[in-house]
């Protein structure tokens, strides 16, 4: 059942690895990780052959009317892998390239993370395929509030709890909380995370995501023996997961040498002031990193320039598909640890492992937002808040705790921290589904 990934021997097979979409070689790369789970623990195939597929798929259709009075139609997906463990969590992303293969593979991935954090959720995703750049904010909230409208009949704060992704919010979960509560009658602030702290959200969710990274991170070079002050690291991506990856590594110690974002790369191997470069992305006309390079002794780079750069760390936290067999021989990173979903192919994956570069993947990396999602989740259903320290504290110990859990397991089986903890999640999930049977 294994889906083998193409041996890209010559120019033939990287011109059809190439021609694949990035959806579509994603959906490959998360079924190659279970099937090698699922190989490696000889599951029982007919459990394989329930985690292989999803519980179910939506595709709607959503026309907006546009500022100009025109009409808009666009498509949107929300994918559920499986609710085994508990309600459906993910998040909703709007981008040109959102596809059902993008979402149903981030579905998995989503089951496979909060199962390595030992959350009692399953896995969704959701997306709108949509330059959101091209709307108008009206438009925007027009758009998001007819995707919740149409994906009501499977969202809910026990069933499925949708939270910001790419290119959303907490202003995109406020609308969507507001629709579902106006459409129900009741107030539902409960069925989204990400939402603005004076609507229930939580204190610590916005930062969630990077710092969870910048504590694996430094868990990783601790554990593989690189003082973690001083270390050099690139980051790759300069967003809401990006920024405060290298802001929490730099306060700690480590020296940020290179960070991209859409517009190009910024290298300087003694070091870039990150408030610097954030406040100069508040200020610039295209909110980007775009000439920054005019006002510092800075290298200007490519992003694919940026992956290739010498450093003890490399952190890709923009979006999937940036390290493949076409740049992992060029890799010159001791560490890399995944802040983006999928950012790696399974290909490139083997060949980095194969050189001794340890790879801390994003199901592991990335899950301090989801954490934090779950905090926020819990807090909203009892209406009792927590403070930034306690949210804080907590995310920490459910961070280290599941990367020794993942550490050990690797080390005890002789395989890679991703084999090790996508090992680890399947097995999780595969038990419950045992424990349940299957229905009726």
């Amino acid at each position: 059942m294994t889906l083998a990934p193409p041996a890209l021997n010559d120019k033939a097979d990287i011109k059809a690895f190439t021609a694949e979409t990035p959806g579509t070689r994603m959906l490959r790369t998360a079924q190659n990780h279970l099937d090698e789970a699922a190989e490696r623990l000889q599951l029982n195939p007919n459990l394989h052959r329930i985690l292989r597929s999803c519980e179910r798929s939506l595709t709607v259709s959503l026309p907006i009317e546009t500022d100009d009075g025109d009409i808009e139609v666009y498509t949107g997906y929300r994918v559920q892998h499986t609710s085994v463990r508990g309600p459906c969590k993910g998040g909703i992303r709007y981008h040109a390239d959102v596809s059902i293969e993008e979402v149903t593979a981030l579905a998995q991935l989503m089951t496979w993370k909060c199962a390595v954090l030992e959350l009692p959720y399953g896995g969704a995703k959701g997306g709108i395929c949509v330059s959101p750049n091209t709307l108008s904010e009206n438009e925007l909230r027009r758009l998001t509030r007819r995707y919740t409208y149409a994906i009501m009949p499977i969202i809910g704060p026990k069933k499925d709890i949708p939270a910001p992704d790419v290119n959303t919010d907490e202003r995109t979960m406020a609308w969507m909380s507001d629709t579902y509560s106006m459409l129900m009658g009741q107030a539902s602030q409960e069925i989204v995370t990400g939402k603005p702290i004076i609507l229930g959200g939580s204190v610590g969710r916005a930062d969630a995501t990077g710092l969870g990274v910048a504590i694996i991170a430094e868990s990783t070079m601790k554990r593989y023996g690189t003082p973690v002050e001083g270390a050099t690291v690139v980051v790759q991506g300069f967003g809401k997961v990006g920024y405060w990856t290298a802001h929490y590594l730099a306060r700690d110690g480590c020296k940020i040498v290179a960070v991209s974002d859409v517009s190009g790369g910024y290298y300087n191997p003694n070091g870039l002031d990150m408030e610097a470069m954030f406040n100069y992305t508040k200020s610039a006309p295209s909110r980007t990193l775009e000439g920054y390079d005019a006002l510092t002794n800075a290298e200007k780079v490519t992003n694919e320039e940026l992956l290739t750069l010498p450093c003890d760390t490399l952190i890709p936290a923009a979006l999937e598909d940036q390290i493949t067999t076409l740049n992992a021989d060029g890799i010159q990173a001791k560490f890399i640890v995944e802040g983006a979903n999928g950012p790696t192919s399974a290909e490139a994956d083997k060949m980095l492992h194969a050189r001794g570069v340890i790879v801390t993947p994003d199901i592991l990396a990335n899950a301090g937002g989801v954490t934090v999602s779950y905090f926020e989740w819990v807090q909203g259903l009892q209406a009792f808040y927590w403070d930034v320290g306690e949210v804080q504290h907590k995310l920490r110990r459910f961070l280290d705790n599941a990367f020794l859990r993942v550490c050990d397991f690797s080390e005890r089986n002789n395989v890679s921290l991703r084999q090790g903890a996508f090992m680890l999640a399947v097995s999780q999930v595969a038990d419950a589904l045992e424990q349940r049977g299957i229905f009726p």
